[in-house]
């Protein structure tokens, strides 16, 4: 009997993962290959900013199928983007460098150096640089969704750091890109 519900529980089990998965061998398994990327350097070779930031890309959306999206900010001046929320994306942040305060739903967090939070999908988050010297934080979305996209409509190669208003002055340029704004940067004393 026991066996019996283990092999329909199995069953069940393999019905439910994507047929590409249950095809691949190991001859036809897909290669996968390390991508480097200098530090200071972005993984196409451009320069970039996103609103009051110095960015620079290390992992791009192609390079794992979708799965995640990663770049790291420079900051030389306080602020943030306005607070907002991602569909279907998680954001997760690691400090590098300064310090940063972030709210995600109705909790503040100080971080530092060394320290990273996850800001769940459908969660309004936004955060700000507020140290006194240079910041620096590493950013991921997971599932990577449109977030490349978006930032490259809005913030193309080349473009030079400027107020992050001015990128999410329409709210409604945020939603095909699977986003909402939900209120106003953090007001930083």
């Amino acid at each position: 009997m026991h066996e019996m519900q283990r092999r329909s529980f199995l069953q069940l089990a393999l019905a439910a993962l994507p047929s590409s998965l249950l095809a691949e061998t190991p001859d036809t398994a897909p290669t996968a290959k390390a991508i480097r990327v200098d530090a200071g350097k972005d993984r196409e070779g451009q320069t970039r900013a996103i609103g009051i930031s110095a960015t620079t890309y290390k992992v791009l959306t192609l390079d794992t199928d979708g799965a995640l999206f990663t770049l790291e900010q420079l900051n030389h001046q306080k602020g943030g983007p306005p607070r907002h929320l991602h569909y279907t994306q998680d954001e997760f942040w690691y400090v590098l460098e300064g310090e940063y305060l972030f709210e995600i739903g109705t909790e503040r967090f100080h971080l530092k150096a060394g320290d990273c939070i996850l800001g769940p999908r459908q969660v309004p988050h936004a955060w700000a640089f507020v140290g006194d010297s240079t910041g620096r934080v590493l950013i991921s979305f997971t599932p990577a969704g449109k977030m490349e996209a978006f930032f490259n409509s809005r913030y193309p190669p080349g473009s030079k750091p400027g107020a992050y208003a001015s990128a999410s002055s329409d709210p409604a340029l945020m939603r095909p890109f699977g986003m909402e704004q939900a209120g106003p940067p953090i007001k930083l004393d």
